[in-house]
């Protein structure tokens, strides 16, 4: 049996609604988290990534100065985020997620081209930033990653604009130690701000690009809407939004076995409401022209949207 994920639009279908009563018992909800983290590591071992090895060397190093540099003391977080994501039951919130952010996209995203192996998480932000160049007619001089994680998106994006002002915007202050730290080693110049994509705190109309890669996903819809009304806000006439994502349209998750999807659900709370997110119409009502949808992998798409005059 194969659960129909792309053929809903606002219901969730019954197969699905079932692995949602499985996952509302703690101890299967931890079997399956757990299930689906060795599943992972054991897939990151395969293609030759060296997740343990990786993530124990950084847990290893004091963080102390990183933290205190980017950790925002006065923010409140907001409720959606404070939960278990990725199979970690502190989610975001812990040195263990944010140590293995790296090698845990190289294992989620070596399946995508069966020939690209390790290499499919550069594939996949290649693909995406080709979508980008060839579908804006600027070239943006400063930027925002919303959701920037520990900096991957982030400095991929300041390598094909490399004369912007780019800034990275996440909620986790362990995330943005390792970006912090990874921007030092690199030698680059990049502004890292805790807060959240909703309520970033910078200035209005003074970005001329915004991007979100693989964030909207993690969000419940109303936090969706609140970020791309922020976009709105923070893109000067003429700039443009840049969301890359799952599709839900794709064949890939149409055809997932319940087992599959079990797990996938398990690490990724806010899944059924990503799906049946009506994101074209979000876009318009935060006052945006119509978005281009392109797929740029198997089972990922990027939305780009025109700030509308």
């Amino acid at each position: 049996m194969t659960v129909a994920v792309n053929n809903y639009k606002t219901n969730i279908d019954l197969p699905s609604r079932l692995i949602n009563g499985i996952l509302a018992i703690k101890p299967l909800a931890n079997f399956a988290k757990h299930q689906a983290r060795e599943m992972m590591i054991k897939r990151a071992e395969e293609i030759g990534v060296a997740w343990r090895k990786e993530s124990e060397e950084l847990l290893s190093r004091n963080w102390d100065q990183e933290f205190n540099t980017v950790n925002n003391p006065n923010l409140v977080y907001p409720e959606y985020y404070l939960t278990s994501f990725h199979a970690y039951n502190e989610g975001n919130m812990s040195w263990k997620a944010a140590t293995e952010v790296e090698v845990a996209a190289k294992a989620v995203h070596a399946k995508i081209w069966p020939e690209a192996r390790s290499q499919g998480d550069a594939k996949l932000r290649h693909n995406y930033h080709e979508i980008l160049k060839s579908s804006l007619p600027i070239t943006p001089q400063d930027i925002v990653d919303i959701g920037c994680g520990v900096g991957m998106s982030t400095f991929a994006l300041q390598d094909i604009y490399p004369d912007a002002n780019v800034t990275g915007v996440d909620l986790s202050p362990y995330f943005l130690s390792v970006a912090l730290y990874n921007s030092h080693k690199e030698n680059r110049q990049i502004k890292w701000v805790h807060n959240a994509g909703e309520n970033t705190g910078l200035s209005a109309a003074s970005f001329d690009l915004v991007s979100s890669f693989l964030v909207f996903h993690e969000l419940p819809q109303d936090a969706s809407r609140k970020i791309i009304r922020e976009a709105r806000r923070l893109l000067r006439p003429n700039g443009y939004l840049a969301i890359m994502d799952m599709n839900p349209k794709s064949e890939i998750f149409a055809q997932l076995p319940p087992y599959v999807l079990t797990l996938l659900k398990s690490t990724e709370p806010y899944l059924d409401q990503y799906f049946t997110f009506d994101i074209d119409q979000a876009f318009l009502d935060a006052g945006f022209e119509k978005p281009t949808i392109s797929q740029n992998s198997p089972r990922h798409r990027t939305i780009i949207a025109k700030v509308r005059e």
